[in-house]
């Protein structure tokens, strides 16, 4: 009965964590949804703004994409800062 409350129990516990090829095909599948709901707005002035949140969406998620496939890429893209 010495169970910890949920708030209290680590993530480690439940092995409940992504492998990188789990995360990058979540991610791919999202860019498919994504381009998918870009490709079907209107025109008009009301869609354009709807339009510039999807692809700052789609940059964040490729992004985010590449990281999980070159580790390395990021990594060099941030340690310049420590020079």
């Amino acid at each position: 009965m010495s169970r910890r409350p949920e708030s209290e129990r680590s993530d480690w516990t439940d092995l409940d964590l992504l492998t990188r090829e789990e995360a990058h095909g979540r991610l791919l599948a999202e860019i498919a949804e994504t381009d998918v709901r870009l490709a079907g707005l209107g025109t008009d002035d009301e869609a354009e703004a709807e339009r510039e949140l999807l692809r700052r969406r789609l940059r964040a998620l490729r992004e985010a994409a590449e990281d999980l496939t070159n580790p390395t890429h990021s990594t060099n893209l941030t340690d310049h800062s420590k020079n």
